[in-house]
C-alpha cells in the first residue's frame, strides 16, 4: 500500500538524516523500484523529502524550511518551521504568491542588515484559503474583490459570470483559483453569492459557512434517507443484545442540548466495587458503511457548533432523534462495561451490543447544585446516591490519572450565544464537578476501547498527540524560567508538575499557556501513537459517533469485532481506506475549530461594541512590541496598543516578557491585573480596542518577592525576540487551541461538546 511505503521511506531517510537514491532506498529497505519512485514523488509533492542531483534528502538538510506563514498587515510574513525551531522571517516582495496561512517550503537565505535570518518562499505546498469576502467594486473595465482581511492580498480580480444586478460595494463571497489552478500569473476569484450588510449577523453566519467550507444544508436524498431510516422500529433490532433497561440509566448534558449520545450508570458489585456502564448511542446501526448518508457525514466529518446555529454531522431525523438517548425511550447502544476497585483501578471490562431506556435527563446545572449541596429534581432523586458516588468515583480516577502524567489545565470557558433578538449572551461555564463527572467516564471508554483494539491489531482511528519537539521544549522552559519555573523534562508529569506549582496563582492561566505552546496539534491517525498530553499510551474517540465521523468508525470495528464478522476483505478493505479518512476527518476537525472561533471573535466584537465606555478587570494574557492583549473576566480579549500608554515611553523586553516603561521603569507583564476601558471594536475585523482606566503601577518588588521564593534554573531558550505578526510571545490564556492542543474528551459545554 502506497500510504504504507511512504511512511517506511520517510521515516528512514529521517532516522539516517542522509541523501539516498531511488535504487539504494529499493535495495536498503526491500522495494520495488517502481513503488518507491512513486512514493517519492508524493513525499517531494507534500515536501517531506526534496531531490537533489537526484538524491532524496529532508528539506531541513538544504537549508529549506517548510512550515505555515504567518503574515503581517504590512506584508512581510514568517514561516513557523514543521520540525520546531525559530520561525524564518520572510520580508516583503520574498512572498513568492504565497498567502497569511499558506503550507510552504522556503529557502534561508542568511542574516540580513538588522542581523535577523530571512528567507524566500520557494513553492506553496498547500493553499489555506479557498473562499473570501469583501466588497465589490469596477474599476478599469474590471471587477474586482476588495478582502476584507488585511493579512491577504489588498483586492483580487473576478471573473464576470454571475455579476449581473450585484451593485458595486455589495458585500460578497468569491472562491480564490490560484495560478497552479489557471496557469496565469496572478490569482483572480469567482464569484459565488452577495451576502448582504456587513453589520448583519446573518450575513456574518453566512460568510463564515463559506469561508471555511461548510455544509449548512442536507441534500434532499439525505434527508430521505434518514426519514426512512429513522422510521425502522427500534422493537425489531433488539435480538442479541443485552438488555440494561431494568438499570438506573440516565443522562447529563448541557440545558440547550438535543442529542445525547452517551448515558451511564452505576452499580454495587459488593467487597466495595462497582460496575459502571458507559452506554454510547449506536449510530452504526443506522448509518450503513457506503450509504448516502455515511458519504454525507464523512464528508462533512464533524458536528460544527458556531453561536446562535449548530451545523450537524447527522440530520435532525436522527442526531435529535432515533439516536438520541432520549428518557423513556428504548434506544440501542453501544456499552462499556467497567468493573472498579474502590480507588479507581480497572478490575476488568467488556463490551456489548445493548438495549437502554434513560431515566432521568439530568443537565450540569442541575447536577452541580445537587453536589455542592442542593437537591435534584424530583424525577431524579432517586439517583441521588448513584450521583454522589460516581462523583467520588470519578475524583479518583482523575487524581489516579494525573498521578500518572495526564495534564490537569484549567481555563476559563465562555460560551458565546445569541438571544432571541441576536443579541451576544456570554455565558462562563462553571459547573465543573458535574462536567468532570461524565469527562473521566468518557476517557475511560475511549482508553479502554483503544487499547483493545490495538492490543488485537485491529483497525481503527486513533486520537494521537505526539511529543513535543527538543525545540519547543526549550523555547518554553526558557519562557517558564522567566517566571521562575523550572521545567525538568520532556514528559506529561513534568509539565503536571509545573501546572500544580502555579495553580492558584496570578500567573498560572499564562504558565499554562506557555506549556501548551510547546504541544503539538491533536490529530487522528491510523496508528496508534499515543496522545501525550493524557500520559495515554492508548487512547481514541469512541463516545461520541452522533457529532464526530472517527466515533462512527470505531463503533463499525468494535461492533464487528462482537459479531465475529471481522473477515479478512473488511479488515483489508479499511487498513486502505482509514489513512484518507484520518487525514481528512483531521481537516475537517481544524475548519470546524477556525469556523467557531472566527464567529466567536465577531460577536465578542459586537458585545464589545455595545459596551463601549465602560471599564472592566482584566488579566495580561499577551505582550508585543506593539502593546499588551488583556483577557477580561467574561472571556473576551482586546489590545491595548502602545500608542495608549500616556504615562510613559514603552518597550517590549522579550526577557522579561513585559512592556517597560522608559523613565519610570513600571512593568506590564503576564498575568498582571489591569482594569481596562473598552474604546471600540470593529466586529468585521475581529478586534477590540481597550486603553487603561488606571495609572500602570509598578510591580516589580511583588514580583521580586515572589521569584526570591522559588528556586530558578538558567535553561537555554530562544534567541531575542522578534516583531511577529501573529505568534510571539501573545499568549491566548483561555483558547486552549492556540496552544495547539484542546485537552482531550468532551467538555461539554452546554450541549456543545469540545474537541479534545
Amino acid at each position: 500500500m502506497l500510504h504504507d511505503v511512504k511512511k517506511l521511506i520517510y521515516e528512514h531517510v529521517r532516522r539516517q538524516a542522509k541523501a539516498y537514491h531511488v535504487k539504494e532506498l529499493s535495495r536498503v529497505l526491500g522495494l520495488e523500484r517502481e513503488e518507491v519512485k512513486e512514493a517519492l514523488r508524493e513525499l517531494v509533492d507534500e515536501g517531506k523529502l526534496v531531490r537533489v542531483k537526484g538524491r532524496y534528502r529532508l528539506p531541513e538538510t538544504v537549508d529549506l524550511v517548510v512550515g505555515r506563514l504567518s503574515v503581517a498587515k504590512d506584508g512581510y510574513g514568517f514561516v513557523t518551521p514543521e520540525a520546531g525551531g525559530d520561525d524564518l522571517f520572510i520580508p516583503r516582495g520574498r512572498l513568492m504568491g504565497a498567502w497569511h496561512g499558506d503550507r510552504v517550503m522556503a529557502r534561508r537565505r542568511g542574516a540580513g542588515r538588522d542581523g535577523r535570518e530571512s528567507g524566500e518562499i520557494e513553492r506553496v505546498l498547500e493553499r489555506a484559503t479557498g473562499v473570501v469576502v469583501g466588497k465589490l467594486r469596477f474599476s478599469r473595465g474590471f471587477a474586482w474583490i476588495d478582502l476584507e482581511n488585511p493579512r491577504l492580498p489588498e483586492r483580487l480580480k473576478l471573473l464576470p459570470e454571475g455579476l449581473s444586478g450585484v451593485a458595486a460595494g455589495s458585500r460578497i463571497a468569491a472562491r480564490v483559483l490560484y495560478p497552479e489552478e489557471t496557469g496565469g500569473e496572478e490569482a483572480i476569484a469567482r464569484f459565488l453569492e452577495a451576502l448582504g450588510p456587513g453589520d448583519d449577523p446573518k450575513a456574518e453566519l453566512r460568510a463564515v459557512v463559506l469561508k471555511y467550507d461548510l455544509r449548512d444544508a442536507f441534500p434532499p436524498e439525505v434527508l430521505e434517507e434518514a426519514t426512512r431510516v429513522a422510521r425502522q422500529p427500534v422493537a425489531e433490532k433488539l435480538a442479541g443484545r443485552e438488555d440494561f433497561r431494568d438499570l438506573p440509566v440516565f443522562t447529563i448534558d448541557g440545558a440547550d442540548a438535543k442529542d445525547f449520545d452517551d448515558a451511564i450508570h452505576l452499580r454495587r458489585l459488593g467487597q466495595g466495587r462497582y460496575e459502571v456502564g458507559i452506554h454510547i448511542a449506536d449510530v452504526s446501526e443506522y448509518v450503513r458503511e457506503g450509504s448516502r448518508l455515511d458519504q454525507e457525514a464523512l464528508a462533512r466529518g464533524t458536528s460544527v457548533y458556531l453561536p446562535g446555529v449548530v451545523l450537524p454531522m447527522l440530520p435532525e431525523q436522527l442526531s435529535n432523534g432515533v439516536c438520541s438517548l432520549l428518557p423513556g425511550e428504548d434506544r440501542l447502544v453501544l456499552s462499556v462495561i467497567v468493573e472498579l476497585t474502590p480507588d479507581g483501578e480497572v478490575a476488568g471490562y467488556r463490551f456489548a451490543e445493548s438495549v437502554i431506556r434513560s431515566r432521568a435527563r439530568l443537565t450540569y446545572e442541575a447536577v452541580e447544585s445537587f453536589l455542592e449541596g442542593g437537591d435534584l429534581p424530583a424525577e431524579a432523586r432517586m439517583l441521588a446516591d448513584d450521583l454522589r458516588e460516581l462523583f467520588a468515583l470519578t475524583q479518583r480516577l482523575r487524581a489516579r490519572r494525573v498521578a500518572q502524567g495526564s495534564l490537569a489545565f484549567e481555563f476559563p470557558e465562555v460560551k458565546v450565544e445569541l438571544d432571541d433578538e441576536g443579541r451576544v449572551v456570554l455565558l462562563p461555564q462553571r459547573e465543573a464537578k458535574a462536567r468532570a463527572l461524565i469527562e473521566e467516564l468518557m476517557l475511560l471508554a475511549n482508553r479502554l476501547v483503544a487499547k483493545d483494539l490495538s492490543q488485537r491489531g485491529l483497525p481503527a482511528l486513533y486520537r494521537v498527540h505526539e511529543d513535543p519537539s527538543e525545540n519547543r521544549f526549550r523555547e518554553v522552559a526558557q519562557a517558564l524560567s522567566r517566571l521562575g519555573y523550572e521545567l525538568s523534562s520532556l514528559t506529561p508529569k513534568g509539565f503536571q508538575e509545573i501546572i500544580e506549582a502555579a495553580r492558584g496563582k496570578k500567573e498560572a492561566p499564562v504558565v499554562s499557556t506557555l506549556l501548551l505552546r510547546a504541544l503539538k496539534l491533536a490529530r487522528y491517525d491510523e496508528d496508534n501513537l499515543g496522545h501525550f498530553g493524557l500520559a495515554f499510551p492508548d487512547y481514541l474517540h469512541f463516545t461520541s459517533p452522533i457529532r464526530r465521523y472517527p466515533d462512527l468508525v470505531v463503533h463499525r470495528v468494535l461492533k464487528a469485532s462482537i459479531r465475529g464478522e471481522l473477515s479478512e476483505g473488511r479488515l483489508a478493505a479499511w487498513r486502505r481506506r482509514l489513512p484518507e479518512v484520518a487525514k481528512h476527518v483531521s481537516e475537517r476537525e481544524r475548519m470546524a475549530e477556525a469556523a467557531e472561533r472566527d464567529l466567536a471573535k465577531y460577536h465578542q466584537a459586537r458585545w464589545a461594541l455595545a459596551q463601549k465606555g465602560r471599564v472592566f478587570t482584566g488579566t495580561v494574557s499577551g505582550v508585543q512590541a506593539f502593546g499588551a492583549f488583556v483577557m477580561l473576566e467574561n472571556g473576551v480579549e482586546g489590545l491595548v496598543h502602545i500608542s495608549a500608554l500616556k504615562d510613559d515611553d514603552y518597550v517590549f523586553v522579550p526577557e522579561a516578557l513585559a512592556l517597560i516603561g522608559q523613565r519610570s521603569g513600571h512593568k506590564i507583564r503576564l498575568g498582571d491585573k489591569w482594569k481596562v476601558r473598552i474604546e471600540g471594536a470593529n466586529p468585521a475585523l475581529r478586534q477590540i480596542d481597550l486603553a487603561p482606566a488606571e495609572e500602570v503601577k509598578d510591580m516589580a518588588e511583588e514580583k521580586k518577592s515572589e521569584q526570591s521564593a522559588q528556586k530558578r534554573r538558567r535553561v537555554v531558550g530562544p534567541p531575542e525576540g522578534k516583531d511577529r505578526p501573529e505568534r510571539p510571545v501573545r499568549l491566548t490564556v483561555n483558547r486552549v487551541y492556540f496552544g495547539e492542543w484542546r485537552g482531550e474528551e468532551e467538555r461539554k459545554s452546554n450541549g456543545k461538546k469540545r474537541r479534545r
